[in-house]
């Protein structure tokens, strides 16, 4: 039985009147793009009159000419791809120790009195003094650059999935032990689904960070990545190839971001309140 239909049970029926969903005036989205554009212009101007000098910021058609001769090159989606693939191995790992330690934190006393301090204290570690322990610990290859986005990306989704197995509405569980579901079974059909909308909070949050993480992982010893890119860029002055980097970034965050919302639609069909949005 999942969750919605224990809800079902619940509430008997006590459905609250849809409210009206708003909607946009049509013709009114682009309104959203004057003030990026002026802005665009205005640092265009401001670098050919000389009022911006080319040495602080590359001109925006000095950049994107940049990032054409980048991806001719084969430069650009190279280190994207890496930067990628580091990002997914360490949102994987990070996901599933920052859920796993929130099940534990989350469904017992014992396990909160466990795991959350030492949750607390890891959280207020500065990413920058664990570099060195952790070219200490693990080398300067691949594994440490993970190992930190991983650190950055649990914090989030044990916050919020913590937050919200503890929300789970306590009338759902009186009805799963009615039910006689098991330990796994509870879990399962109505911790986890009950949890769900915080847990992809989290999801966004810690996509974010990830990307953050990233450029402090490739501070170690990195030879390829978007991180590596604006590292050689900056040793040279080159502005264009340093905005170029950091666009991409953007881009990338805004992408994984747009993924996680995408998901959420699909996961949270079955809310009321998520419907009338």
């Amino acid at each position: 039985m999942s969750v919605l239909e224990l809800e079902t049970e619940v509430r008997a029926g006590a459905r609250p009147a849809p409210r009206p969903q708003s909607r946009r005036l049509p013709g009114r989205s682009w309104h959203r793009w004057i003030s990026p554009l002026v802005l665009v212009v205005a640092w265009q101007i401001a670098s050919a009159t000389g009022l911006l000098p080319t040495r602080l910021l590359a001109a925006p058609s000095t950049i994107a000419a940049t990032a054409l001769d980048l991806v001719r090159d084969g430069t650009l989606p190279t280190a994207i791809a890496v930067s990628l693939q580091r990002v997914l191995a360490g949102f994987a790992a990070g996901a599933v120790a920052g859920i796993g330690t929130a099940l534990v934190a989350g469904l017992s006393r014992a396990g909160e009195n466990a795991v959350d301090p030492i949750m607390q204290m890891l959280r207020a570690l500065p990413f920058f003094g664990l570099i060195p322990l952790f070219i200490l610990w693990f080398g300067i290859g691949e594994t440490p650059k993970v190992l930190l986005v991983a650190l950055a990306v649990s914090f989030p989704l044990y916050l919020n999935t913590f937050a919200g197995i503890r929300g789970v509405d306590g009338k759902l569980a009186e009805v799963a032990r009615t039910l006689k579901l098991g330990g796994a079974q509870l879990v399962r059909h109505i911790v986890l689904p009950g949890a769900l909308p915080q847990t992809l909070v989290g999801l966004r949050q810690s996509l974010g960070v990830a990307w953050l993480a990233l450029i402090v992982a490739e501070q170690i010893n990195a030879d390829a990545g978007l991180g590596y890119m604006i590292n050689d860029a900056r040793e040279f002055l080159r502005t264009d190839v340093i905005v170029v980097g950091l666009l991409v970034y953007s881009a990338l965050g805004l992408l994984t971001d747009a993924l996680v919302r995408l998901l959420e639609r699909r996961a949270l069909t079955w809310r009321r309140e998520f419907l009338s949005r």
